[in-house]
């Protein structure tokens, strides 16, 4: 495919991007080639979004870039114009209008007319087959508001296919996506590829990348460090590429023992007639306990009954020796339990609030002065305090959150927990859509409070995350907590034995 005698469908080069005051992209090269998936990968702010930006349209590059689609140079002057030139864009937040069905948002734009009416019949023929190639389970009369996050992403495919684009660009694609539904898409880029089309996959995932790219290029700074062939794709080297060390530096070394740590959480027998049978665990201080277990496991579910986010049926919890019974969330934090969500956007941060504003937000009755006035100075202290004490990449507490990366909203959000000075912090996929480097910095935020004597319960889907930074690892199948590992009997092959059921000697095999 990468051979001489192939030729490229995209060359990017010399491309530059300066907006006031920052240079967001310094002389970047960018070469693909029909029939591959190609990552581009680099930690938020390497300047990713901003390249493909510039070859969707969206922004327009510096004097002297060049665009070449087969070997001809060409000037995209927008969207439209982007369209034109086979090239279409996926991003992580899809572009889809769930009040119409699947076939008029395939055509949005192109509407098929008859007699002066726009003709939905002729439409939803006209998509059928893509639809069916496609392997989906629904038809184009369907209403896109109906579908699943896996199916509307779907919909976006069989869009890009129907207008004959030639470059896809997916950018964070499996971000909402369960294990299964990951796989299907994976389906279907390997039969795209197999098609021809070319697909620059945008992705902070190392396994996806492992998997599915035959080349990875990587970004710095907004600098272009260089491109990997199949075989000299790793881990190791990504992330050396990406962040300038080597992947072993991100987790800590050795793990501690819980020894005769305090017993500060205890979870017995927990459930709540649905998702969760029969649960618990010990978590002492100073310890970093790993929740493991496959996507529906039960795991967030049994931190929801803990931290009183919804009712159980049956179990006990106490803190510190004490039973508790939180009938609400605000309950938990009061008594110094806090829950960190893996879905920050929807259930943790007010994105048109500023940084400051949500850091304080859980300790904003600190603040109260007389007459119901607020000491807005003492509000901004603390927030500056944070930003500087989790390094979070930020000009001042009155930036907007929705303008930050993954990562720094990450550290925004656990900014707020940490406030309101917690004895067990409750971390439910915390490295979830944040770049390498924010990772590392998370992994060290986490280390650090069980330094301090925190008791810290970190539920998390990536494996080798668990395995570095966990000091003991539970593990839960159908609901139920299997067993748990610790030390140097923390390995991925000991944990999946647990989660599936499936013997060790097996896994090894």
């Amino acid at each position: 495919m990468t051979a001489p005698d192939v030729r490229p469908i995209l060359q990017m080069q010399h491309v530059s991007k300066t907006f006031p005051g920052v240079k967001a992209l310094r002389d970047v090269q960018l070469t693909i080639y029909p029939g591959e998936v190609h990552a581009l990968m680099g930690e938020n702010g390497a300047g990713k979004s901003t390249l493909m930006k510039i070859l969707s349209g969206a922004y327009t590059p510096d004097p002297g870039a060049e665009i070449l689609i087969d070997g001809k140079p060409v000037h995209i002057t927008g969207p439209l114009s982007a369209k034109e030139h086979g090239i279409a864009i996926i991003y992580q937040e899809l572009a889809l209008s769930p009040n119409l069905t699947v076939a008029e948002n395939i055509y949005l734009g192109r509407e098929a007319h008859r007699g002066g009416r726009i003709d939905r019949a002729a439409m939803a023929a006209g998509c059928a087959d893509i639809l069916q190639s496609l392997g989906a389970t629904f038809g184009p009369r369907t209403v896109v508001g109906d579908l699943s996050i896996a199916e509307q992403q779907m919909v976006e495919v069989a869009r890009a296919v129907h207008q004959k684009s030639r470059i896809l660009v997916m950018d964070e694609p499996t971000t909402a996506l369960s294990s299964r539904e990951t796989e299907r898409l994976f389906q279907v880029i390997r039969r795209l590829k197999a098609e021809g089309l070319a697909i620059i996959y945008i992705s902070h995932r190392m396994g996806e990348v492992y998997e599915l790219a035959e080349r990875v290029s990587v970004l710095r700074d907004g600098g272009y460090v260089g491109t990997l062939d199949r075989h000299e794709v790793a881990p190791e080297a990504i992330v050396r590429m990406m962040v300038g060390r080597d992947l072993s530096s991100f987790y800590k070394k050795e793990h501690r023992p819980a020894g005769a740590r305090t017993p500060v959480l205890e979870v017995a027998d927990m459930a709540d007639g649905h998702r969760v049978r029969r649960a618990g665990f010990t978590l002492h201080a100073g310890e970093v306990l790993g929740l493991a277990g496959l996507v529906g496991a039960g795991r967030t579910e049994l931190a929801r009954l803990i931290y009183g986010a919804e009712p159980r049926t049956a179990g006990t919890v106490k803190l510190l020796g004490q039973p508790v019974a939180f009938a609400s969330p605000g309950e938990a934090i009061d008594a110094g339990v806090v829950y960190l969500t893996e879905d920050r956007k929807a259930q943790g941060l007010f994105l048109d609030m500023s940084v400051g504003g949500n850091i304080n937000l859980g300790v904003i009755g600190r603040d109260a002065k007389a007459l119901g006035w607020l000491d807005r100075a003492r509000a901004r202290a603390r927030s500056r305090a944070a930003i500087k004490a989790l390094n979070i990449r930020v000009p001042g507490p009155e930036i907007t959150v929705g303008a930050l990366s993954g990562g720094n909203q990450q550290k925004v959000l656990l900014s707020r927990l940490l406030e309101t000075e917690p004895k067990v912090l409750i971390l439910d996929e915390p490295t979830r859509g944040v770049d390498i480097g924010a990772k590392s910095e998370i992994y060290r935020i986490i280390d650090d409070l069980a330094q301090r004597g925190a008791a810290v319960l970190v539920i998390s889907s990536d494996l080798p995350e668990i395995v570095g930074i966990a000091d003991r690892v539970v593990v839960m199948r159908e609901g139920v907590t299997t067993g748990e590992v610790a030390g140097h009997d923390i390995t991925e092959e000991s944990i999946m034995a647990l989660a599936t059921g499936v013997a060790i000697e097996k896994v090894a095999a």
